[in-house]
Order: C-alpha cells, then sequence, then structure tokens
C-alpha cells in the first residue's frame, strides 16, 4: 500500500505542475494545430490516397506528434528536479526509487495521452474524423506510445546533467523519430531502406495503430501494431526503471 501512494504522490505533482503550467499545455498543441491546417490542406491539394482524403490521414500522424513531443519532454522535470535539489530530498526520503520512477513515468503518459485526447476532441468536432468505436483502440495505441518516449526521455535524462546536453538529444532524435513514423506519409510508398529503420520507430507502429483505429488506414495488421508497441513499452520501461535507480545525484 506504501508503494501505490508513494506512486500516487510522484504522478499527482507532475499533474499539479501540468496544470499550473497552462500555457505549456496550449503550446503543445499550437504546433500539431497548424500542421493539420497548412501542411493538411497544403498537402491535400495535391497529395492523393485511395479511399482516403489527406486531412483524415493527416490527424492520427499530429496525434502522434504531440504524444511524442510531450513525453519525451517530461524527462525534463527529472533534470529540473536535480538542479533544483528536489530530486535528492525525495531519493534520501524512505521511498523507494521504483515508485519514484513509475510514478513519474505515469505522470507523463497521462500529459501526453491527456494532450493527444483533446487533439481528437479537436478532429472530431470539426469532422476531420468520425465517431467510432476505434476512438477505445486508439486510446490503448496512444497510452501505450505515451509510455514507450516517457521512457526515453527518461533514460535521456537518466544519464544528462545539463538542461542543454538533453535538449541536444532531443533535438536529434525527436523529429527524425517523427519523420521516419509514417505520420505524414504512407511507408508502403517509401524505399526498403527507410522502410527497414522504420520498423526500429515505436512511433511507426503507435501511429499506424491509431491511424488504423480510426479511419481504417494501416500498413501493418492491428495485432503486430500492438504486439511491437507492448513490447517497445516493456522493454522501456524497464531500462529507463533501471538508469533512473543507478543514476548519481
Amino acid at each position: 500500500m506504501n508503494f501505490f501512494a508513494d506512486v500516487y504522490t510522484i504522478w499527482l505533482r507532475e499533474m499539479i505542475r501540468t496544470f499550473r503550467a497552462r500555457s505549456r499545455i496550449i503550446s503543445s498543441l499550437a504546433m500539431p494545430i497548424f500542421w493539420l491546417v497548412l501542411i493538411g490542406v497544403g498537402f491535400g491539394s495535391s497529395f492523393r490516397l485511395p479511399n482516403l482524403d489527406y486531412l483524415p490521414f493527416l490527424a492520427p500522424g499530429v496525434i502522434g506528434m504531440i504524444i511524442l513531443f510531450n513525453s519525451t519532454s517530461s524527462g525534463v522535470s527529472v533534470i529540473w528536479d536535480r538542479q533544483f535539489g528536489f530530486l535528492k530530498e525525495i531519493l534520501v526520503a524512505p521511498v523507494s526509487r521504483t515508485s519514484i520512477v513509475v510514478g513519474k513515468m505515469l505522470g507523463g503518459a497521462t500529459v501526453g495521452t491527456m494532450t493527444a485526447l483533446i487533439m481528437l476532441a479537436l478532429s472530431l468536432a470539426i469532422g476531420i474524423i468520425g465517431l467510432s468505436l476505434g476512438i477505445l483502440m486508439s486510446i490503448i495505441f496512444m497510452v501505450l506510445t505515451s509510455l514507450c518516449f516517457v521512457s526515453i526521455g527518461l533514460i535521456i535524462a537518466s544519464t544528462m546533467r545539463s538542461m542543454e546536453g538533453f535538449q541536444l538529444i532531443m533535438s536529434f532524435l525527436i523529429m527524425p523519430a517523427y519523420f521516419l513514423s509514417g505520420a505524414l506519409f504512407p511507408l508502403s510508398n517509401t524505399p526498403l531502406w527507410m522502410q527497414a529503420i522504420s520498423s526500429a520507430d515505436p512511433l511507426t507502429y503507435g501511429v499506424d495503430g491509431i491511424r488504423g483505429s480510426l479511419v481504417n488506414f494501416r500498413i501493418y495488421p492491428i495485432w503486430l501494431d500492438f504486439s511491437v508497441l507492448m513490447f517497445f513499452a516493456f522493454a522501456l520501461i524497464i531500462l529507463g526503471s533501471y538508469l533512473f535507480r543507478k543514476m548519481s545525484i
């Protein structure tokens, strides 16, 4: 019971920090909306897909962008807590490091999924995506994708001591992961070498699963998306937890 209470406390702290900084939620939605409107309309006039307009194709990719940015950036809280001494205080408290890392992961995944759901609601409201039972399955893919990239953010933050170093690594990771995920174009139309690289990107399976659930357009079978994403999430959570527990203050 103490373990779950500790996890809840860390999770609640992450939620309070997020809701106090409402500008973070607004800014995290501004760029995806920009992409959806300008890129979607611009590419949609010249980009053709069988039995599907480009905007419904792009919307799940934009949801994936929100999850990617918000989830990986959750690692910043580890660096901030280390620099301002809060992390040292909770690590010397009678609280296990496992409960701390689980609380932070769940907090980051909650924020990433929450902002993705806001974007999904906007897409439903303006008619880009239709209402269907596939929304429930898409939420599962959102949570799994968010857990993957929260873990990646935690892995990087556990090995970094400066905000600049964390941001530098993120700049080399986020955009390639996004462009190689098939969020903007079908991977089936890309060269084989690009498809091979994309197969090692967790976001590829997250976007494909979300898109398949929402608009019934997918590259891989939905069971494969789910299975591979589960594997990535499990492996990255284990690695992130290990590096956090071994992290020095």
